[in-house]
C-alpha cells in the first residue's frame, strides 16, 4: 500500500511541484493551503507522514506541529524551511520535527529524507539488535562497539551518546535534544567534545567524516545503514555545530 503524504504548504505552485514528484514515486497525495484544513484532513484521513512549510496564513508552523505531535506523537513529520532560518529549524526539530529540507531543494533530496523519516518510524517500534554501516558496528544488547572488527572501547558517556544517534540513526538530533538525552552539562562545548572523540574512534577519516555527520547550526545526524551517502563529507574546521552561542 502506498504511503499517503499529507503536503501543508499554502503556495500552489510548490504543492503542484510537491504532488508531481512524489506521486511519480508511489506515494498518495492529500494537500492542505492552511493549518485548520490540515488539522481537518489529519483528523478525517489516514497520513503516514505529513511534509509542513512552516509559512502558513492563518497560524504559525511550529503551533500546527505542536497540535500534531499532541494528537498524533508517532506521525512523521518533514518540514520545509528557508534557507536562512536556522532557529526556526532548531525549534522544530526541538518541538518534534523528523527532518527538515531547505528551500529551494531537490527532489531526490527529499525523497530520502521522507524514506529515512518512513525508516526511523519503524525502527523505533523496536531497537534493532546490532546496527551496522560503513565498517561500524554497534551491538546495542551487548554494548560492543567494533570498527572492521575489531572492537572500539568507548568511555560510558561516549558510548551513551552513540547509543541515542544509532536509536534514531538518519534523524537529526538538535544540541538540545542531545544534551537532555544523554544528561552531559548544558554547554554545546561538551557535545562538541563528544563528537571529536567518536570521530577519532569511529571514522576512517575523522577530519571528513562520513557516518557523524554535522547539521551545520543544528545539530548532528547519524547516517542510517541504507542512506546514500550524498553529502560532502565536512573538513574538521567546520565539522561542528555553528550557533549564536558558540562555533566550532
Amino acid at each position: 500500500m502506498s504511503p499517503t503524504v499529507l503536503v501543508i504548504d499554502d503556495e500552489p505552485p510548490i504543492r503542484k511541484l510537491l504532488r508531481m514528484g512524489l506521486s511519480t514515486q508511489g506515494y498518495a497525495i492529500l494537500e492542505a493551503p492552511n493549518g485548520a484544513t490540515a488539522l481537518d484532513v489529519l483528523g478525517r484521513e489516514g497520513v503516514d507522514l505529513v511534509l509542513l512549510d512552516l509559512g502558513l496564513p492563518d497560524m504559525r508552523g511550529h503551533d500546527l506541529l505542536r497540535t500534531i505531535r499532541a494528537s498524533h506523537p508517532g506521525l512523521p513529520v518533514v518540514v520545509l524551511s528557508s534557507r536562512d532560518d536556522e532557529a526556526g529549524k532548531v525549534e522544530a526539530l526541538d518541538l518534534g520535527a523528523d527532518d527538515y529540507v531547505t528551500k529551494p531543494f531537490g527532489m531526490a533530496e527529499l525523497l530520502a529524507r521522507l524514506r529515512a523519516a518512513l525508516r526511523h518510524q519503524l525502527a523505533q517500534r523496536g531497537e534493532r539488535p546490532v546496527f551496522r554501516i560503513d565498517g561500524l558496528s554497534v551491538d546495542l544488547v551487548r554494548r560492543v562497539v567494533r570498527v572492521d572488527d575489531v572492537e572500539v572501547k568507548l568511555t560510558p558517556r561516549e558510548y551513551d551518546f552513540l547509543r541515542v544517534l544509532v536509536l534514531h540513526a538518519g534523524k537529526v538530533l538538535t544540541h538540545a535534544q542531545l544534551m537532555h538525552e544523554v544528561a552531559v552539562s548544558s554547554e554545546p562545548q561538551y557535545l562538541r567534545v563528544y563528537v571529536r572523540q567518536l570521530r577519532q574512534k569511529l571514522e576512517a577519516d575523522p577530519e571528513r567524516p562520513r557516518i557523524l555527520l554535522t547539521e551545520t547550526g543544528v545539530g548532528y545526524r547519524l547516517r542510517a545503514p541504507d542512506d546514500e551517502p550524498n553529502l560532502k563529507p565536512r573538513a574538521a574546521n567546520d565539522a561542528g555545530p555553528r550557533t549564536t552561542e558558540t562555533t566550532h
